[in-house]
């Protein structure tokens, strides 16, 4: 526990990749291999399921330390972080033992089905006996993951140098519904079992925002353009004569679509296509709202099914007849593509093939961009003919041309602490439009102003506070902000009626007052 807890320490107090690459590269040679496994698997976000609740280890922190509840809560307020504000008030009683990291993570496995009383004991035990880093690690793996500036990408970087295994190898490896208890080191890294892979998915690549002067440096002809469709990028696997679709956030959602089970009468196995998990009926592309009736359900009746019906639509094959072919380059993958949707497409297959567009010039494109809202669509892709299906983000290859969002003027109502390094700021914030002289919340977001910019909405808020709940402060209706926003519907969840998909701050409006601010009539117009 000692080794990752430094390893954790020292990650968390550099910003430069390199150095965070050589950290991990050294823990992954010298770590026993069930920790380095474990390690793998916390920092791709597959910690243990929680044996204790967060408002239990607040209590036993609060009477461990013997402070009252009300000062422990306003400690944890500003620090902004359980694990850390723990880790903090607790102090070291006695030398532990110093377990492995697996060893510990097993002990934290096995008291998931204890008794609350035996839970308190060995949490409390713990915490005595680990120095601050540990138990702020220790904490962390009862909470939640780890915020340190290391993505999934960096950290198969350093095990791939660490094993001389090639990254995008490992990448595809590490893909999956694997758990340390169910398997070892050896088998996911360095021997992989073939029964194994059958449902394993590859990695999905994806695209970067376009940048501006593309279109000056670029042939329009040299380029593959179709729609983004706004939905769930999915991958679906026919292997065994056994059917799995996974989501790009390696969930396996198989189950959440019956519909599909159909599909393995129709696909040859080894059959890997890429697409999106998109809302159709009557032969029309829904909103995204539509589909998430579908994702948040355990069990999914046939009344849903009926009412919600879905289709993928095909953007790549990735593997054909049992073979990797994601280094065909795409012109060769999209023929293959092709040719199979033509042999399967018939009334009743949930499928249908993406539409490939070729235009003379780059204002053509813009134009159909324009058109995109009209059909559902986000905007366009745009893929380099050649270019091969790569892992992850990379530049150069594929690159997402979004429609123009939608934006609106809101009044700022409420403000909430930040989290990390912005535990001391007033960083997430609360909009409202207005409805019969009265200011209605409609979203919140926390992302586009500039540090200097949050620093003075901060200072307004600390000066302008007319009540508290807890870390959420209310202010004096004073600011405006224009909001953006890249889809919107109706919501019975929200008392403003409507619910806003990806809300973030455009600009800070100096130059409006609140009665300049929009009004819930102004943006239902939008629906």
């Amino acid at each position: 526990m000692r080794r990752f807890a430094s390893l954790i320490e020292y990650l968390d107090r550099t910003n430069k990749t390199n150095h965070k690459v050589e950290l991990l590269k050294n823990y992954f040679m010298k770590a026993p291999k069930k920790d380095a496994l474990w390690a793998i698997a916390l920092l791709s976000h597959r910690r243990p399921s929680r044996p204790v609740t967060t408002t239990l280890m607040r209590q036993w922190a609060a009477e461990l330390t013997e402070l009252p509840a009300w000062l422990f809560e306003e400690s944890y307020h500003i620090v902004g972080d359980l694990a850390e504000t723990i880790s903090l008030l607790v102090q070291q009683e006695k030398e532990g033992d110093n377990p492995t990291l697996s060893q510990c993570i097993e002990e934290i496995i096995e008291f998931k089905t204890k008794e609350e009383a035996e839970k308190k004991s060995y949490i409390i035990d713990r915490w005595k006996r680990f120095n601050n880093f540990e138990r702020f690690v220790f904490n962390k793996i009862l909470t939640g993951g780890f915020r340190i500036g290391v993505s999934q990408k960096l950290m198969t970087r350093a095990l791939s140098k660490a094993v001389e295994i090639n990254e995008n190898i490992l990448a595809h490896r590490l893909m999956g519904q694997w758990t340390p208890e169910t398997t070892s080191f050896e088998e996911l890294v360095l021997n992989p079992k073939p029964e194994d892979q059958i449902s394993q998915p590859y990695p999905f690549f994806l695209a970067y925002a376009l940048e501006n002067g593309f279109q000056e440096k670029e042939k329009v002809s040299d380029w593959h353009i179709e729609h983004k469709w706004d939905g769930m990028r999915a991958q679906l696997i026919i292997r065994k004569r056994k059917i799995f679709l996974w989501s790009r956030g390696e969930e396996l959602i198989t189950d959440k679509f019956p519909e599909l089970h159909c599909l393995t009468r129709h696909l040859p196995d080894g059959t890997v296509l890429d697409g999106e998990l998109l809302p159709y009926k009557e032969g029309e592309i829904g909103n995204f709202n539509a589909l998430q009736r579908r994702i948040g359900r355990m069990t999914v009746s046939e009344k849903l099914q009926n009412e919600v019906p879905i289709i993928i639509m095909l953007y790549d094959l990735l593997e054909w007849k049992g073979k990797d072919i994601r280094m065909k380059t795409l012109a060769e993958r999209q023929e293959l593509l092709a040719a199979l949707y033509k042999k399967i497409k018939r009334e009743g297959v949930p499928l249908l093939l993406s539409e490939v567009m070729y235009f003379s010039t780059w204002k053509k494109v813009a134009q159909e961009r324009e058109q995109s809202k009209n059909k559902q669509s986000e905007g366009l892709m745009l893929k380099k003919k050649n270019s091969p299906y790569q892992v992850g983000r990379k530049k150069g290859a594929w690159w997402k041309w979004k429609s123009d969002p939608k934006t609106i003027d809101a009044v700022l109502t409420y403000a909430m602490r930040g989290h990390g390094r912005r535990t001391n700021l007033y960083t997430d914030y609360t909009f409202a439009l207005w409805q019969d002289k009265k200011l209605i919340t409609f979203a919140k977001a926390y992302s586009g102003l500039t540090d200097a910019e949050i620093k003075k909405v901060d200072q307004f808020v600390k000066k302008n506070t007319t009540d508290r709940f807890g870390p959420v402060r209310q202010v004096k209706p004073e600011l405006v902000f224009e909001i953006a926003f890249e889809g919107i519907a109706y919501s019975k969840r929200h008392k403003s009626g409507v619910a806003v998909r990806f809300p973030r701050i455009l600009r800070w409006r100096h130059d409006k007052k609140i009665t300049d601010a929009n009004s819930l009539e102004d943006i239902k117009k939008m629906l």
